[in-house]
C-alpha cells in the first residue's frame, strides 16, 4: 500500500519526535511511510503521554535500545515478518531487549507477526486475505478478558489488511482471539500484547490504504476473494464502526499502559 501522500505521512511521523522532550514514557516504531500511528497517537496526546516516533522508511534509524521507556508499540505496514530489512530484525531485537527489562510490547499487524518471531513464532501467507471490516471472535478467558474488557466472549468488527499471519505462536504465548481466515488473531506473552488486526485505524488511514491499494487487494477484490471486502463497501460503513474500534483501542490502550513500571 505505497501511499501518494508519503511526504505527509513523514511529517506525521516526525513531529512527536521534534515536539516531545526527551523524556518521552512510550516508544512508536513505524515501518512505512502509510502505516502511521493514527488513533494510537491520538490516544497518547489525549491522555497526555510523552512519545516519540521513528520511521524506517523515512530515513529515521531506530534507537539502540529500549531503556528509558515504559511503553512500547510496533505498527503495521506492507513489508512481510520475513522479508530479511535490517529495521525488522532490529525491532525483534528491541522486542527481546524490552521483555528482558520488563517493557510491555503492544504489536499491530505487522508488529505483532515481528513479535511472534521474536520470540520463536512462525509466520506464513495464509490461504486467504483478510482486506477490510471483519468481525474477530474474541475468548471468554481471563487472559482476554483483562486485555479485551466487556469484548470477552463476543464477536467485535476490527479492521484488517494483511495476507500474511501468525501460523505458530511462540512458547507460552496464549491465544486471545481468532476468526475464521486467521486463527491467531491476538495473543499474549507475558506483558505483551500482539494483534493481527489493525486497532490503530482511523478512517483518514482507511481512505489513504484504499486510494492506493497496491496489486494485491484489488486482485484479490476482482477475483471475488470473500475475505477480500469491496473499497466501496468498507467505505459506506466505516463510519458505522469506527466508533466501536475506536472504543475497543481506548480498553487495550489502557490495558497495555496498567503494565507500565
Amino acid at each position: 500500500m505505497a501511499s501518494s501522500d508519503a511526504m505527509d505521512l513523514m511529517g506525521v511521523a516526525g513531529h512527536a519526535l521534534s515536539s516531545l522532550p526527551m523524556n518521552a514514557e512510550v516508544l512508536v516504531l513505524q515501518h512505512t511511510l502509510e502505516d502511521h500511528p493514527g488513533f494510537l497517537g491520538q490516544w497518547l496526546d489525549r491522555e497526555q503521554i510523552r512519545w516519540d516516533v521513528f520511521c524506517a522508511e523515512a530515513g529515521q534509524a531506530y534507537p539502540g535500545s529500549v531503556a528509558g521507556y515504559r511503553g512500547v508499540a510496533v505498527l503495521g505496514g506492507e513489508w512481510s515478518a520475513n522479508d530479511e530489512r535490517p529495521s525488522l530484525r532490529q525491532v525483534e531485537a528491541l522486542i527481546r531487549e524490552a521483555d528482558t527489562l520488563g517493557i510491555p510490547v503492544i504489536g499491530h499487524c505487522l508488529g505483532g507477526q515481528l513479535m511472534a518471531r521474536a520470540f520463536g513464532g512462525r509466520v506464513e501467507r495464509l490461504p486467504l486475505p483478510e482486506v477490510g471490516w471483519w468481525t474477530i471472535d474474541v475468548l471468554a478467558s481471563d487472559a482476554a478478558r483483562a486485555w479485551f474488557g466487556d469484548a470477552a466472549g463476543r464477536t467485535v468488527p476490527v479492521f484488517q489488511w494483511h495476507y500474511d499471519g501468525v501460523t505458530t505462536l511462540p512458547p507460552g504465548a496464549e491465544v486471545l482471539a481468532s476468526s475464521p481466515a486467521c486463527t491467531h488473531q491476538a495473543f499474549a506473552i507475558g506483558p505483551h500484547l500482539a494483534m493481527q488486526f489493525h486497532i490503530e485505524i482511523d478512517p483518514g488511514k482507511i481512505d489513504a490504504w484504499l486510494n492506493d491499494p497496491g496489486t494485491v487487494y484489488p486482485a484479490a477484490v476482482r477475483e471475488g476473494i470473500p475475505t477480500a471486502q469491496p473499497p466501496e463497501t468498507t467505505r459506506a460503513i466505516t463510519a458505522r464502526h469506527q466508533p466501536e474500534s475506536e472504543a475497543l483501542a481506548h480498553q487495550i490502550y489502557r490495558a497495555w499502559r496498567s503494565r507500565w513500571r
